[in-house]
C-alpha cells in the first residue's frame, strides 16, 4: 500500500509517499480500507515535532473514513495513528459507524472538527440563547461548524475572517457580525454595547490570544483550542484575569472522547445534525495522497476554507 511517511521532524519536505507493507491488525483491531483522510493542524505539529511526538519513522495522521475490509461496513475515526495511508489497522472501539445519510468523505471531513465544535459550544462554554460569542477563523473547518452550532443553540456570533471571500462564508454559516482581525477587541465591544462576549473561541493562538481577553465580558471564558499562529506568550494571570474574573481553558478533543462511550455519543450527535440538514460540512479541498505536502502547506498558510481531505489517486 501507499502511505505518507516521515523519517525525521521538519517542514513539509519531510513528507514522503512510499510503498509500505499493509498493517497487521493486533487483538481488538480491524483492517480498514481508507477512502478519505482528514488533514488537520495537529498533523503539522506531529510532522514538525512541536506536539504529538511520534516514534520515527512513522506514517502520520489520525483521522479518516473508509470501509472495514471484507465487510462493507462504513466507519470513521479519530485518534488512529497512521491514517495518511491506503489502509490502517484501527482499534474497533475507536471506530464509529457512518449512517446512511452521511457520505464517507463528509464523515472524514466532519468527525474531528465537528466533534470539536460540538464540545466547544456545549461543554467548554454552553452557549445559551442571546449570548454573544466570538469565533476566530470562522471560515475554517472548525469555525464554520462552530458558527452553525452556536446559532442552533441561540447564540449571537461575531466572526473574524481575513478576506472578503472568507467573510462571505461566515455570513452564509449564520454569523451575526463579521469583522477583520485588526482591532477586533474594540469592534467586539462596540457591537456588544461595551459588554463583551460570553466566550472567545480561539484556534489561532499567539496573534489573537491576549487581545481576545479584552473582548470578554466579566466572568467570560477564553477557550484556546488550537495554535495555528503559534503558542501564546506566557500569561500574567493576576494582571490579565483578575480585574474581570476571567476564565481560560485549553481543552482537547481527546479528553471529550476519552472513552468509547463518549466517542460514540458525540459522533452520533454530529452525524445526526448533518443527516438532518442542520449542519453543513464544507470540504474546502481534495488532494491525492501524493500531494500531502501541498495540503499541509496550504493549511498552514491559512489559504483554505472548510476542511481539507486526502483522497485516493495521484
Amino acid at each position: 500500500m501507499r502511505a505518507v511517511v516521515i523519517e525525521r521532524n521538519g517542514g513539509p519536505e519531510v513528507l514522503e509517499v512510499r510503498d509500505v507493507p499493509d498493517p497487521t491488525p493486533a487483538d481488538g483491531e480491524v483492517l480498514v480500507d481508507v477512502e478519505a483522510i482528514g488533514v488537520n493542524y495537529r498533523d503539522i505539529y506531529e510532522r514538525d515535532g512541536t506536539s504529538y511526538a511520534t516514534a520515527l519513522p512513522a506514517v502520520i495522521g489520525v483521522e479518516g473514513a473508509g470501509t472495514i475490509a471484507g465487510t462493507g461496513e462504513r466507519v470513521a475515526w479519530i485518534g488512529v495513528q497512521g491514517s495518511y495511508a491506503e489502509r490502517v489497522a484501527a482499534p474497533r472501539d475507536r471506530l464509529v459507524p457512518v449512517p446512511d445519510g452521511v457520505g464517507t468523505e463528509v464523515a472524514a471531513a466532519a468527525l474531528l472538527q465537528g466533534m470539536t465544535a460540538q464540545y466547544l459550544a456545549s461543554d467548554s462554554y454552553p452557549i445559551s440563547a442571546g449570548d454573544w460569542v466570538l469565533v476566530h477563523a470562522a471560515a475554517g473547518g472548525v469555525g464554520l461548524l462552530l458558527t452553525q452550532i452556536a446559532k442552533l443553540r441561540g447564540g449571537r456570533v461575531i466572526a473574524t475572517t481575513s478576506s472578503p471571500e472568507k467573510a462571505a462564508l461566515a455570513w452564509d454559516a449564520g454569523a451575526d457580525e463579521v469583522i477583520g482581525y485588526e482591532g477586533f477587541a474594540d469592534r467586539v465591544l462596540e457591537i456588544t454595547g461595551g459588554e463583551g462576549t460570553a466566550a472567545v473561541y480561539d484556534g489561532i493562538g499567539k496573534t489573537t490570544f491576549l487581545e481576545g481577553l479584552e473582548a470578554l465580558r466579566p466572568t467570560g471564558r477564553m477557550i484556546l483550542y488550537g495554535a495555528a499562529s503559534g503558542r501564546p506568550d506566557p500569561l500574567d494571570i493576576a494582571a490579565a484575569l483578575t480585574p474581570s474574573s476571567l476564565y481560560v481553558q485549553r481543552p482537547t478533543l481527546m479528553t471529550y472522547t476519552r472513552t468509547p462511550e463518549l466517542l460514540q455519543e458525540r459522533a452520533a450527535q454530529v452525524f445526526e445534525l448533518i443527516g438532518s440538514g442542520k449542519l453543513e460540512v464544507r470540504i474546502g479541498g481534495r488532494y491525492p495522497l501524493d500531494q500531502a505536502r501541498q495540503a499541509q502547506e496550504d493549511l498552514a498558510a491559512r489559504k483554505t476554507t472548510g476542511k481539507l481531505l486526502l483522497v485516493g489517486g495521484s
